[in-house]
């Protein structure tokens, strides 16, 4: 039951998680552009130096907040179960070993997509002696056995941490996006009554506000593969352990259009062509979710680009929010 000191204890959680992030961050930005551990911010005039690897800021502040919860579990009588919290928090924190290693090596595409089974282990461990039923929509209540486990788990884990990491390269957008997506999840989190999703998820949203009051647009940090990744990475646990996967699966559907278009494409990397403060798609051609924005804009600012996918975001979640409550009630 979500009663009103989960609501304090939350605020709290939640607020820790974003100052400390942020306070992360501001420390570190000087010092990654000193050893040169910086990108090039190829979507501004003159693509200035831009310091790298933002996401170690968020794990900061999300891991703060996870352990105020514990505290908070363990001598104040925060009620939830903290068996499947740690599972979450494994799972997140080998996703973002894997983003911290491909921000500093670039590992091949074809082996991210797979290291992210592997991040799935702890959440089927907590989960094996759970139920292994799924609530589709337009079905109901469908029990799929040991291939929830070894199935559905994984790939659950892989394809939102991917997706996430796909959606990317503009100031705010990953940010911003993983915002929105957190707090829909949230209201879905209250309403299936699953405290733990939300010890996953408010410091996350905490974490990532943090990152983009640095990220907004012109960026002082790029978040790098490590936000990237823990960001579906977070949704998918989440919603794992609260019992919610499909209904958290639609939240995504904008990364899930980007995705197709990317991979008739051939999987590209997505960047915008700068010119007279607007970005084009390159050649004009569509191989991306932003070049489709791009060409029927006619050419748009990095801004405008970053706040129309928030809206469309915000949409999506607006619709998912509406559709699960209507199936509640009724």
């Amino acid at each position: 039951m979500i009663t009103l000191d989960f609501l304090a204890y939350a605020i709290a959680i939640f607020s820790l998680s974003g100052l400390f992030s942020y306070w992360v961050l501001r420390l570190i930005i000087p010092r990654l552009m000193e050893k040169g551990i910086c990108g090039i911010d190829m979507h501004k005039p003159g693509k200035p130096k831009v310091a790298e690897m933002g996401g170690i800021g968020v794990v900061a502040g999300f891991s703060i907040g996870v352990l105020c919860a514990i505290f908070f579990n363990t001598f104040l009588g925060f009620d939830f179960n903290i068996g499947f919290v740690l599972a979450a928090l494994a799972c997140i924190f080998m996703l973002a070993f894997i983003g911290f290693v491909d921000d500093l090596l670039d590992i091949p595409q074809s082996v991210k997509a797979f290291l992210p089974l592997l991040a799935a282990i702890p959440l089927i461990a907590a989960k094996s002696a759970g139920s292994t039923a799924m609530h589709l929509p337009f079905v109901g209540v469908v029990d799929f056995g040991i291939i929830y486990f070894f199935i559905f788990i994984p790939i659950g884990i892989a394809v939102a941490s991917n997706l996430t990491n796909m959606l990317a390269g503009f100031n705010g957008m990953e940010a911003g996006m993983g915002i929105v997506v957190l707090i829909a999840a949230s209201f879905i989190a209250i309403s299936a009554n699953s405290p733990e999703a939300l010890v996953i998820y408010i410091p996350m949203i905490g974490a990532l506000l943090g990152l983009f009051l640095l990220n907004k647009c012109p960026a002082r940090i790029f978040p790098g593969d490590t936000a990237a990744l823990i960001i579906g990475a977070s949704l998918a646990a989440g919603s794992i352990i609260g019992n919610f996967e499909s209904i958290a699966a639609i939240l995504l559907l904008p990364y899930v259009i980007d995705f197709f278009i990317k991979a008739a494409n051939g999987f590209p990397k997505t960047w915008g062509e700068y010119r007279d403060g607007k970005l084009y798609a390159p050649e004009g051609k569509v191989r991306g979710l932003v070049h489709l924005v791009m060409v029927k804009a006619n050419g748009i600012t990095e801004g405008n680009l970053v706040l129309s996918f928030i809206i469309m975001e915000e949409i999506v979640a607006i619709a998912v929010l509406v559709f699960f409550l209507h199936i509640k009630i009724l």
